[in-house]
């Protein structure tokens, strides 16, 4: 679970990295969106027969990241309609 942590960091980290922009997601907002990329990619692995959920391979972490992108500019712009709407 520890590792499975780390790894929704390491994942989500990497796709604020990729994202061109100023993003304005906390370290929690972050770790959420790795987490969820990082189970994203684990499920599309495991739908390819590449790997586990739980054991992330190379086209797992790839598919995570990218998931984790998407989540974020998802994320941005809902935040972005909230803050709009005030």
């Amino acid at each position: 679970m520890i590792g499975f942590i780390i790894a929704g960091l390491v994942i989500g980290a990497l796709a604020r990295l990729i994202k061109p922009g100023k993003q304005n997601l906390g370290l929690l907002a972050t770790l959420l969106l790795g987490i969820v990329g990082a189970i994203i990619g684990g499920v599309i692995a495991n739908l390819l027969g590449t790997g586990d959920i739980f054991e992330l391979n190379v086209l797992g972490f790839i598919v995570a990241v990218v998931a984790a992108v998407l989540l974020i500019g998802v994320a941005e712009s809902l935040s972005g309609r909230r803050a709009v709407r005030r």
